[in-house]
C-alpha cells in the first residue's frame, strides 16, 4: 500500500511539472499586426542551449519568393523563407531573453523577450530602450 502511494506522489509531481514546464520549441503561426490574418509559421528550436527561430512557411503564395532587401546583416538578399529571424534566446525561468528577433519587412534587428502566455500563445515582444510591440503567436497543432 505505501509503495502505491510513493508511485502516486511521484506521477502526480511529473505530471505538474510537464505541465508547468510547458516548451517555447515547436511551430508557431504569425499573425499580421494590421489585418489580423495568419502570415506565416516560424519554427522555435534549440541549439547549444539557446533558442532560435525561423520562417518555415509564408501564407501568401506572392511573398513565398520574397528577399529581405532592407536586411543590412549577412541576412541581405537572402530569401526569407528558411531564414532565422530569432537568434540566441537564452531562458531565464519562465521568460527567455537576452535574443535578437529581426523584421523581414523592414529589415530591422531588435532586442527579444518571449514567454508564454498558455500552452498555445506566445508571447514575442521585439524592443529598442523603451519602446517595444508584443505580438501573440499561436501554436500549430
Amino acid at each position: 500500500m505505501m509503495k502505491k502511494r510513493i508511485l502516486i506522489l511521484f506521477v502526480s509531481l511529473f505530471v505538474m511539472t510537464s505541465i508547468n514546464a510547458q516548451s517555447i520549441t515547436g511551430k508557431w503561426k504569425t499573425i499580421d499586426d494590421d489585418t489580423g490574418k495568419e502570415k506565416s509559421v516560424v519554427e522555435i528550436y534549440k541549439k547549444g542551449g539557446k533558442y532560435y527561430g525561423k520562417v518555415i512557411s509564408i501564407v501568401d503564395p506572392k511573398k513565398r519568393d520574397k528577399k529581405c532587401e532592407k536586411c543590412t546583416d549577412y541576412r541581405k538578399d537572402k530569401p526569407v523563407l528558411g531564414m532565422e529571424i530569432i537568434k540566441d534566446l537564452e531562458q531565464d525561468d519562465d521568460e527567455f531573453e537576452d535574443g535578437t528577433i529581426m523584421d523581414p519587412e523592414n529589415g530591422k534587428i531588435y532586442d527579444c523577450k518571449i514567454w508564454l502566455e498558455d500552452k498555445n500563445t506566445l508571447n514575442v515582444r521585439g524592443y529598442i530602450a523603451f519602446f517595444y510591440r508584443t505580438q501573440e503567436w499561436l501554436r500549430v497543432e
